[in-house]
């Protein structure tokens, strides 16, 4: 029993709950008192409020305290107030039953910068202007650390190299500023760029390092075929404000186009507009598969279960994006925004000519969940099941969920027939040439092409590491029936993820985990005696 309620219970025991006028407030068990606040006498004599409510305006809401209450508080890791100039504050409750921010405290700070040699234990933990490493991150306090030891929850998170979690009111990546992970780096690209680092940074991946700094960010950036070498069409390849007229940006104010045909919507310049079934990247340019991808396949394109086998020997009209990023020494996973589009939906989806989109990583994670054996993180995999759908037009059959940007009917006319009923839009195609009429064998309300919709493809890292993240469309077997893959929205998490693609939710924290409040200091508050 709480101890208000106890209260209660004795004052009800001896019958001494009659109340009467009393000047500025009532008369109950006890003296005056103010019903409007009286936890133990809350809007009448006798009705004490529960421990976990405040007697507010005269009732029992749900709140931290009681208002008007103050209390010693301190905020900074435990052990370290009354050490150096750290010491506890105040905090008072507010009307609503709150309790304020905790007024007067003094906190530890780093021992980084002109703090290393002013004669102050800044970090109060018992020795003035140290130099050293103690969370052994590979970074010393004047080296940089803004947190080595006592001034944050989680040291060995906290340095130069890291990312800036969102929303943990800590400066992670010790630049000095607070929160500052969500950057708008993605403005004035040229359409037209070649630069591998542009496309970076259309898709939010907003620093660049170099092979001998300790920060994270992307090393090197270049675009090639799905081998890796050689230079593809520059007509396959773009930055946008928009794909068409109904797909806009998930970060920033740009996205990367990737396409085995034009990499534009109609009434797009720098390059133009190519419809997407007839144009080929000139001169019907080609290029091995990626060689450990094929390699940890068997030599075998893979395939969705119950669809014919792919065939060819190459990659048709490809374009890879190749990224070499130095990870923040607290991510242990990202994540991005894949939109698939394709001119083979309906008629040839569940065909031999089934177009591949990969998302390759190599990285040296190697716990739990694992990454996919194969490196490619552009596959789904349906719940209870060990069947893995490599992200395609073949997401299309057997309404697995993820092609929604269609129009419901027969699928496969040319290809293993079937029907599609998951298709809920097709906002997305508007103005893209993907939404022109064309009745085919399957369907008379059939248009070009389909899409799979905003889908989100995440991976786990070691954090430090150097990894590679390959990026690459291609036409299988054939030059026509162009696909298209929209990229964007990248982010680091502090937490590992379920690797693989599914797709896209309301929630921005789905399906990797979010970027936690893991470095928070400690809020062990003190209450006055």
């Amino acid at each position: 029993m709480s101890s208000h309620a106890l209260v209660f219970a004795l004052v009800s025991a001896v019958g001494l709950v009659a109340c009467g006028p009393a000047s500025g407030g009532r008369e109950c068990a006890g003296g005056p008192t103010d019903t409007e606040v009286d936890p133990l006498n809350c809007g009448a004599c006798g009705n004490a409020c529960a421990e976990e409510f405040a007697c507010i305006e005269g009732r029992c809401l749900a709140g931290e305290c009681q208002p008007g209450d103050t209390e010693d508080c301190y905020t900074g890791v435990e052990g370290t107030a009354g050490v150096g100039p750290c010491t506890g504050g105040t905090r008072t409750c507010d009307a609503g039953g709150n309790w304020s921010l905790c007024e007067g405290e003094v906190v530890p700070t780093g021992e980084n910068g002109a703090a290393c040699n002013d004669g102050v234990d800044n970090n109060c933990n018992g020795t003035v202007d140290e130099n050293v490493d103690s969370d052994m991150d590979g970074q010393s306090t004047c080296g940089g650390d803004c947190c080595d030891s006592t001034e944050c929850s989680k040291p060995e998170l906290v340095n130069a190299g890291a990312f800036d979690a969102a929303g943990n009111n800590f400066d992670d990546d010790c630049n000095g500023i607070v929160d500052d992970t969500l950057l708008l780096c993605d403005q004035n690209i040229m359409s037209n760029t070649a630069n591998g680092l542009d496309f970076a940074r259309a898709i939010d991946i907003c620093q660049t390092a170099t092979d001998g700094d300790k920060k994270w960010g992307v090393i090197e950036g270049t675009l090639t075929l799905a081998d890796g070498m050689g230079v593809p069409d520059p007509e396959g390849h773009s930055v946008r404000p928009r794909f068409g007229t109904g797909l806009m940006p998930q970060g920033g104010v740009n996205l990367a186009i990737l396409s085995t045909g034009g990499a534009a919507a109609k009434g797009d310049t720098s390059p133009g507009y190519h419809d997407f079934v007839s144009y080929t990247h000139v001169p019907n340019q080609s290029s091995p598969y990626p060689a450990d991808w094929f390699m940890l396949n068997n030599m075998n394109l893979p395939n969705a279960p119950g669809c014919p086998d792919p065939s060819g020997t190459a990659a048709n009209d490809p374009v890879m994006l190749k990224l070499r990023i130095r990870v923040p020494t607290n991510a242990k996973s990202f994540r991005l925004s894949t939109n698939f589009y394709s001119a083979e939906f309906p008629e040839w989806t569940c065909s031999s000519f089934n177009d591949f989109f990969v998302v390759l990583l190599d990285s040296t994670y190697n716990g739990t969940p694992p990454n996919p054996m194969d490196k490619n993180l552009a596959f789904y995999q349906p719940m209870g099941t060990m069947n893995k759908v490599p992200v395609g037009v073949n997401l299309g059959h057997g309404n697995t969920g993820l092609f929604t940007q269609c129009i419901n009917g027969e699928t496969g006319c040319s290809g293993q027939a079937g029907t599609i009923s998951t298709c809920t839009s097709t906002t997305h195609l508007t103005g893209t040439g993907f939404d022109d009429p064309e009745p085919s064998s399957c369907d008379s309300n059939s248009v070009t092409g389909g899409a799979t919709g905003w889908l989100v493809t995440s991976g786990n890292v070691t954090p430090g590491e150097v990894i590679t993240l390959r990026i690459a469309v291609w036409d299988t077997s054939d030059h026509a029936f162009d696909s298209l893959a929209v990229i964007d929205g990248f982010q680091w998490s502090v937490d590992v993820a379920q690797p693989g693609t599914v797709i896209f939710k309301e929630d921005p924290n789905l399906p990797a985990p979010p970027a936690d409040a893991v470095i928070e200091r400690s809020t062990n508050a003190t209450i006055a005696n």
